[in-house]
C-alpha cells in the first residue's frame, strides 16, 4: 500500500488551506450591538461613539455593513481604547423602543454621541471607509484651542462666536467641564483657553469664562454660574452658540429639513446685515414663544435663487420673508411691515391655525373679507407654490425613508 506516502501531501494541503484562510480572512471588527440593557452604559463611557441604526431588510443598510465594519477596524488601530471611540449598531426591528427614543426616521442613520449625549448633527457624508475614518479623526481633535498670548484675542474672526476660558490649570475640574462643553458645541462656537500665569490678568476672582458674540462692537458676556456644574454652563453656552435665527446652507439643508419643523426664512443679500439684524430682533421680540414649533432661518439670496424664483421673486426683491410648510410656500406680504407689533407673529399663527392653507384653497376667511367681496372669494384665492426646501430632505437614493407623510400645514 502506498497510502502512507500520500499522507504528507494531505497534511501539506491542509496546512496550506489554513495559511490561506488566515491571510485572507479580514480582522474581526469590534462593533458593539446595543440593546436596552447596555446602551446607556456603553455610550456614557465613550468619549465618541458612532452608532449605526439599521434594518436588515433595508438595501442601504446592507450596503453599509461591510464599510462600517472596516471603518471600525481602521479607527481601532489608531484609537484602541474603547473609552475613546466606540462603533456600535442598533437593529431597529429588534429594538424599536431604542429607534423611537432617538427618533429614527430613515435607514441607515449614523448618529454621533459624546459622553452619552446625542449630537444634533449626524454623519451624512460619503459612505466609504476613508470618509468615515476621517470623520472620527476630526471628532478626536482637541475642541479647545490654546491661547499663547492674550494679544491673539485682538485678532479673532469676529464673524464667529467665541467662548474663551481663563483657567489656573488644565488639570482642574473647571477646565474638564469646559472641555466637555466644547466637545459638544464645537460645531457652533470657537472655544479657546488660556492657562496659568498667562490667564491671571483675566482671573480676578478665580477661573473665568466669557462669550464674544459676532460683531466688532458687540460687548463680551461673562458666565456667572458655577464652572464645575456641567448642566449650567452647557445651557449658557448653548444659548450663546446656537442662535435663534440660523443660516441655512446646502450643507445643512438636509439636517434642518429632517427636524420636521416648518421654515420661517428670510432671504437677504449677503452684505445686507442691517435687514438680517432687524429680522433677528423681531423674531426674538415677537416669536420667542414659537421656538420649537418652527425653524427661524436666513438664506443668501444669490445661493438660493431657485426657491426665490419659486415664489416669483429674484435677488433684486430681497429682503423677502416666507414660510415653507414642506407642502407650500407662503410669502410675508411686505418686509417693511416686519416691525409692526404682532405682524410677524400673526403670520406664523396663521400657519399653525391652518388659515394660510384655507386661503390657498378657498380665498380669504370671511372675517377678512370686506363687504361686497363675499361673492368673489374664488377669484381672489391665493395660489402659493409647492415647497422648495422639501427637496433638500434625505433622498430615497441614499435612505429607506420611514413615515414620509407630513401633516398639512
Amino acid at each position: 500500500m502506498k497510502l502512507p506516502a500520500v499522507l504528507p501531501s494531505l497534511e501539506f494541503n491542509y496546512i496550506t488551506i489554513l495559511l490561506v484562510t488566515w491571510i485572507y480572512t479580514p480582522a474581526r471588527s469590534e462593533i458593539t450591538s446595543l440593546d436596552s440593557g447596555n446602551i446607556d452604559e456603553t455610550l456614557n463611557n465613550a468619549d465618541v461613539a458612532l452608532v449605526n441604526f439599521y434594518a436588515d431588510w433595508c438595501r442601504f443598510s446592507q450596503m453599509l455593513h461591510p464599510i462600517f465594519e472596516e471603518s471600525s477596524n481602521v479607527v481601532r488601530e489608531e484609537f484602541p481604547d474603547l473609552k475613546q471611540v466606540v462603533f456600535a449598531r442598533v437593529d431597529c426591528d429588534q429594538h424599536s423602543d431604542i429607534a423611537m427614543r432617538y427618533r429614527i426616521s430613515k435607514y441607515p442613520t449614523l448618529k454621533l454621541f459624546r459622553n452619552g449625549m446625542m449630537m444634533k448633527r449626524e454623519y451624512r457624508g460619503q459612505r466609504s471607509v476613508s470618509a468615515i475614518a476621517d470623520f472620527i479623526r476630526q471628532q478626536k481633535v482637541d475642541p479647545v484651542k490654546e491661547i499663547h498670548d492674550l494679544e491673539e484675542l485682538k485678532t479673532l474672526d469676529r464673524s464667529k462666536r467665541h467662548i474663551i476660558g481663563f483657567f489656573e490649570g488644565k488639570d482642574s475640574e473647571n477646565y474638564r467641564t469646559f472641555e466637555k462643553v466644547a466637545n459638544i458645541l464645537r460645531d457652533d462656537c470657537v472655544f479657546l483657553a488660556a492657562h496659568g500665569s498667562l490667564s491671571k490678568p483675566e482671573r480676578f476672582s478665580g477661573d473665568n469664562v466669557i462669550y464674544k458674540p459676532p460683531g466688532d462692537n458687540s460687548p463680551d458676556m461673562v458666565y456667572l454660574g458655577s464652572l464645575s456644574h456641567f448642566d449650567l454652563i452647557y445651557a449658557w453656552a448653548q444659548d450663546k452658540c446656537v442662535p435663534m435665527v440660523r443660516e441655512i446652507t446646502f450643507e445643512n439643508g438636509e439636517e434642518l429639513t429632517e427636524e420636521g419643523l416648518p421654515f420661517l426664512i428670510m432671504f437677504h443679500l449677503k452684505e445686507d446685515t442691517e435687514s438680517l439684524e432687524k429680522f433677528q430682533h423681531e423674531v426674538a421680540r415677537q416669536l420667542i414663544g414659537e421656538k420649537g414649533t418652527i425653524n427661524f432661518l436666513h438664506a443668501d439670496c444669490e445661493k438660493f435663487r431657485h426657491p426665490l424664483l419659486h415664489i416669483q421673486k429674484t435677488p433684486a426683491d430681497c429682503p423677502v420673508i416666507a414660510i415653507d410648510s414642506f407642502r407650500h410656500m407662503y410669502v410675508f406680504p411686505d418686509f417693511s411691515d416686519l416691525t409692526i407689533p404682532g405682524k410677524l407673529k400673526q403670520f406664523v399663527q396663521d400657519l399653525h391655525s391652518g388659515k394660510l392653507h384655507r386661503e390657498f384653497h378657498h380665498g380669504p376667511d370671511p372675517t377678512d373679507v370686506t363687504p361686497g367681496q363675499q361673492d368673489n372669494q374664488e377669484e381672489v384665492a391665493s395660489n402659493p407654490p409647492e415647497s422648495s426646501f422639501q427637496k433638500l430632505a434625505p433622498s430615497e437614493t441614499r435612505y429607506t425613508i420611514l413615515n414620509r407623510d407630513r401633516d398639512e400645514l
